[in-house]
């Protein structure tokens, strides 16, 4: 229930329902959206904000949907139920095109039924027979004019009828032509058509001398207009004619209606869905204007909201480009009613509307402007109590009005109630007024229903601490600049500030110290307290803002320092994989040096100055590797000779084919070899100097002599298979990764012109790889420049087959279409 009868008008949700039915496309959404009433139960008021808010939905994704030719044809269609009627041709028209939107709306829900559950499974999709469009489509056009096919009487009609005009026109022209050589009509007279026919303008004193029928003359009487009889029975032809095509349309028309009248109490319930559609979709359009959506919805009374604006404040601000403070309470079980005190246009009376309106717009099905994890509650009743009622009618002076409501509220208040009460206890004498308002209050507060007042009386602020569930709350107040910041601060009352306000308008310095000795000493401590408890809660939220910024900064450094650390333990595991390797080669080479060393020894045959040189020289290798790889004079590892041997015995058991690989001699052409200290066996092919050309895996390289190791050809085609396995798959993990991260359209907006030649160059060579065949180049429009670089870029590239503008209603020549061979 909603009390008074003016709720609408007081909140302004009067201009909501205006706002809904302009969005409305037809006179079936526009009825509902005059019928649309306040809802008390929970199932209600969730199945119609779900519908709403997946309607919007559709609207955020952009995806198409049907809502042209929306055309509320009911009347008509009523009109028909009787037998001998028949559909008028226009109307006819109408009923094609919007009985197809009701079959393309029905289409689109059902193929997004899991996208969009509730509008299709709340909305029971209706019948519909495609027969009839199809029928409805032979009869007539999109121009409301009935084929010449509908009919084969039609079409011979229609024949006979330009043929007929055809000789008309003919005849009439060679009389007209004989008549201006004979001087009885103007020369500058043409055939014009009087009452349906064919005439032709002549003097009016020549009209004796002419034989036909005088169908007209003009205003001065100089010129009557004449049928010639040579053509009279033709027109009369033409007249019956036209009276057999109107009543072969009339035939046409009743047969279409009489195969229709059976189907049409379920073609009127289709459109009565198309009304329900057209309504979703409006209350879905307003929540986008107004920013709003769907809050959390429970079936118990409570209201606890974030950041909720007046969506009529919002839209007016909007136009002004000025921003709306957002307003954000709390009503529950534990505090119930809110006592709103602060400073005149201080915003009291727009939280106050803005609280009744919202609530009411949620409990009229539609979304409301508030963050969607906000909760809201149903309430049964919502009691309003705003602005001047005074009744000259009724002898009722604005406080007994005030009065009158007030009663109302106390009669039939209960806990499922919202009451709104605005200036509460004012328009008679303070004192007394303050008291019944308390005692209003109290008796009110027994009941537990839900409320916010907004008051300047002392007394109701102090009730928060005397009775339990009532909360205080203030509009907040600058003192430096002296102007309301319309924002709600909830839990301490706020000051009305009447003394600052005074001495900013520009009160005289006595006249306000006479006022506040007046007060009294107690009222403007009060209202001093109110004012410190204010200035220390803006300081507490400062500093609270302070820690919050701090806690954050921190978090930002710990993270930091984490991430640091897990670098540098990722940078010591680096190292050390490094140094490994490192000290692995510098083994291989002191090996390899080693070998060498003892097979000079031997081939001198242990001359004693060639040791000795040898010696030296290994020396000065392992001193220089000390200083080198180990700077802090770490002890080289050198392998010893019983180690050595010992790994030999061992690489023995493996198999022949796969011997390691043996540094004796240098490698011949033909040999399988193996590149020292890297992986992968090859074949020498050629030899110059001290190099070899190696073939490895079809690749050709040359390489020292002196680097080759001597490999079995067991361990050549091991490494053969390996490399073939190893290529190949990163070859197709490599189509694999192109594959799926290729677009085919690219943007090269805003880049520069050498930039754009490799994005392009490296974009059609894997189009080319990937075989794609049609490309789109997004460069826009501007001033050509990068249009005429990237097509100068094409035509040079031997793989385009061609290439041109995009259509026009696709981007035009802002995009470059590219067709690859």
């Amino acid at each position: 229930m909603i009390f008074p009868a003016t709720f609408e008008l007081k909140t302004g949700f009067d201009r909501i329902r205006l706002l809904l039915k302009e969005k409305c496309l037809c006179a079936l959404g526009v009825s509902n959206a005059e019928v649309m009433h306040f809802l008390d139960d929970f199932a209600s008021v969730e199945l119609f904000t779900s519908q709403t808010e997946e309607f919007r939905q559709i609207l955020i994704s952009g995806e198409y949907f049907p809502s042209q030719d929306f055309y509320d044809c009911t009347p008509e269609l009523k009109r028909i139920r009787l037998e001998g009627t028949w559909i008028e041709t226009e109307e006819l028209m109408f009923f094609k095109l919007s009985y197809a939107a009701i079959g393309a709306i029905k289409e689109y829900l059902q193929k997004r039924s899991l996208k969009y559950p509730v509008l299709n499974e709340s909305l029971a999709l209706p019948a519909f027979n495609k027969q009839i469009i199809l029928s409805a489509s032979k009869i007539i056009d999109d121009k409301a004019i009935i084929k010449d096919t509908a009919s084969e009487r039609l079409r011979e009609i229609r024949s006979s009828i330009v043929s007929i005009s055809n000789s008309i026109d003919k005849k009439t022209r060679r009389i007209l032509q004989s008549l201006k050589k004979d001087g009885l009509v103007p020369d500058e007279a043409e055939i014009t058509i009087r009452n349906g026919r064919a005439v032709v303008p002549v003097y009016s004193s020549n009209k004796r001398k002419i034989k036909g029928f005088i169908h007209d003359e003009s205003a001065s009487g100089l010129t009557s207009y004449i049928e010639p009889a040579e053509i009279f029975e033709m027109n009369n032809d033409l007249r019956d004619l036209e009276y057999e095509e109107k009543k072969e349309i009339i035939r046409i028309l009743t047969e279409f209606t009489n195969q229709l009248r059976p189907e049409l109490p379920e073609i009127i319930d289709a459109y009565q869905f198309m009304g329900q559609i057209d309504f979703i979709r409006a209350k879905a359009l307003v929540a986008l204007d107004m920013g709003a959506s769907k809050p959390k919805i429970s079936a118990t009374p409570q209201m606890v909201w974030y950041e909720a604006v007046n969506p009529l404040l919002s839209l007016l601000q909007k136009r002004q480009k000025k921003e709306v403070v957002p307003l954000t309470f709390e009503l529950n079980e534990k505090q119930h009613i809110l006592i709103i005190s602060g400073p005149n246009a201080g915003g009291k009376s727009v939280c106050l509307k803005t609280a009744g309106l919202l609530q009411y717009m949620l409990q009229n099905g539609m979304l409301v402007p508030m963050k969607d994890y906000s909760e809201t509650g149903i309430f049964k009743q919502i009691f309003i109590e705003i602005g001047d009622e005074q009744s000259i009618e009724n002898d009722l002076s604005t406080y007994s009005s005030h009065l009158r409501n007030l009663k109302y509220f106390c009669d039939n208040i209960t806990s499922s109630t919202l009451f709104l009460i605005d200036e509460f206890g004012s328009g008679t004498e303070p004192h007394l007024g303050g008291a019944i308002a308390e005692a209003v209050l109290v008796h009110l507060s027994n009941v537990q229903p839900f409320g916010i007042v907004t008051t300047h009386y002392g007394n109701l602020k102090l009730l928060a601490g005397k009775i339990p569930g009532v909360v205080n709350g203030a509009m907040l107040f600058d003192t430096k600049k002296m102007k309301p910041v319309y924002k709600l601060a909830i839990g301490n009352p706020g000051s009305s500030y009447a003394f600052e306000i005074a001495g900013q308008i520009g009160f005289a310095k006595d006249v306000l110290e006479n006022a506040a000795r007046l007060t009294g000493g107690t009222q403007l401590d009060y209202d001093r307290q109110l004012k410190e408890l204010e200035v220390e809660k803006e300081e507490l939220l400062k500093k609270q803002i302070q820690n919050n910024v701090a806690d954050e900064f921190l978090s930002e450094m710990i993270e930091k320092y984490r991430t640091l650390l897990e670098n540098l333990e990722q940078s010591k595991r680096e190292i050390i994989v490094k140094a490994k390797n490192d000290a692995a080669k510098l083994l291989n080479d002191a090996n390899r040096t080693i070998e060498n060393t003892i097979r000079e020894i031997r081939e001198h045959q242990a001359d004693k100055e060639k040791t000795r040189q040898l010696r030296q020289e290994l020396a000065s290798l392992v001193e220089d590797n000390q200083v080198a790889d180990n700077p802090n004079n770490a002890t080289m590892v050198v392998v010893p000779e019983k180690q050595k041997k010992t790994e030999k015995s061992a690489d023995r058991k493996k198999s022949k084919n796969e011997a390691p690989a043996v540094y004796s001699r240098p490698a011949k052409i033909g040999d399988y070899v193996k590149l020292i200290g890297h992986e992968g066996t090859g074949i020498v092919e050629e030899i110059k100097n001290k190099s070899a050309l190696v073939i490895i895996n079809s690749m050709k390289l040359w390489w020292p002599l002196d680097e080759l190791g001597i490999a079995g050809k067991g361990e050549y085609e091991s490494s053969v298979r390996k490399m073939a396995k190893s290529d190949q798959r990163s070859i197709f993990s490599g189509l694999d990764e192109k594959t799926a991260n290729f677009k085919p359209l690219i943007d090269v907006r805003g880049k520069r012109a050498e930039e754009v030649h490799g994005l392009i160059s490296a974009w059609l060579d894997d189009a080319v790889l990937l075989r794609v065949h049609e490309l789109r180049i997004l460069h826009g429009k501007g001033n050509g420049v990068l249009r005429s670089v990237i097509r100068e870029l094409l035509s040079r590239t031997k793989e385009v087959r061609s290439f041109r503008d995009e259509i026009l209603e696709q981007g035009g020549h802002g995009i470059t279409v590219v067709e690859i061979e």
